[in-house]
């Protein structure tokens, strides 16, 4: 078990001690804020979900014969399933942390876990997303192996993803999850919305199809962390974009830049589960702790991530320079 003593939080008094605390350097956790939500109800009696497809129905363009009754269709269908997993984690402190520390520890736990709950969830659909069927390798390459650092995500390979996008019939994004509430959902200019890099932006940048977010003329809807835009495909950026390390041509690494449509991917939780702070004082670890040493705080929660539609997300993967 690890446990945070005095050796990791040391006594504040050696010297002034400030109490304004230092910003922790995270990443924005943006994959999640354009899933569709559909959440097991708690105490269904499972923890899997299914969705489910109706297939398309054939045009009929052949006229009907006089008096002939046609052959006529079968629907079909295709179930999704997905099954909810758990996770967690927690952090103990001894009793002479709490006794003798001047910081609201408690709170300050809670702002750490709170990130790291962000960051956990964040990184499950990531990965999610670009397991994805739908690929396309920048220039020339037909794999990821051949990817070079030169060949880098610009302006005619978001054409060209737009344009397998729009084959496969997607539809533009025309709201995401909002922020404040992880739930309910704000309006947004319907476009293709896609998550990239911030050393993908910089190559972006300079590439005269580019428009960065500070020159749109409606600014009404931006979203946080808008970087810009390609024709049709509008961008945020965070450092927890995809990157396979070391997977391109001689060992450099490869950037994934996901664009997607319209209920491609969905997220689901145990509505009853959806997330918990648990704290366990001091004294309440009965026999365990039999001399109210320990005390921890912690979380809890349920969630999977899977894609609807696999031609409606596409990865482009791609060197940067």
């Amino acid at each position: 078990m690890e446990v945070t003593t005095r050796t990791e939080i040391p006594s504040e008094n050696t010297s002034f001690y400030s109490r304004t605390m230092l910003d922790r350097a995270v990443p924005a956790f943006l994959h999640t804020m354009w899933a569709d939500v559909e959440d097991i109800p708690g105490g269904s009696g499972t923890d899997t979900i299914k969705f489910r497809k109706y297939g398309a129905l054939a045009a009929q363009t052949t006229p009907l014969t006089e008096g002939v009754t046609p052959v006529g269709k079968k629907l079909s269908v295709v179930d999704i399933t997905a099954q909810v997993l758990y996770y967690g984690d927690y952090i103990t402190t001894s009793d002479k942390v709490n006794l003798e520390t001047i910081d609201p520890l408690l709170t300050r736990q809670a702002d750490v876990l709170g990130e790291q709950v962000g960051d956990s969830v964040d990184q499950l659909m990531r990965d999610v997303m670009h397991a994805g069927t739908t690929v396309q390798y920048a220039s020339t390459a037909t794999a990821r192996t051949e990817i070079t650092s030169a060949m880098t995500f610009n302006g005619d390979e978001c054409g060209e993803a737009v344009l397998t996008l729009k084959l496969a019939n997607a539809k533009p994004i025309m709201s995401r999850i909002d922020p404040s509430t992880q739930y309910n959902t704000v309006p947004l200019r319907a476009s293709f919305v896609g998550i990239m890099h911030p050393r993908t932006v910089k190559n972006a940048e300079k590439d005269a199809q580019w428009t960065p977010a500070e020159k749109y003329s409606n600014k009404s809807d931006l979203m946080e962390y808008e970087a810009g835009s390609f024709p049709g495909v509008r961008f945020v950026e965070t450092t927890n974009a995809k990157v396979f390390a070391a997977g391109g041509y001689g060992g450099v690494d490869v950037y994934s830049t996901i664009i997607f449509g319209r209920n491609a991917y969905a997220m689901t939780r145990i509505s009853t589960m959806t997330l918990q702070n648990i704290v366990k004082p001091l004294g309440s670890g009965g026999t365990t702790d039999p001399l109210n040493q320990r005390a921890t705080s912690g979380w809890k929660l349920s969630f999977v991530g899977k894609i609807l539609q696999q031609p409606w997300i596409i990865r482009v993967e791609h060197g940067v320079n």
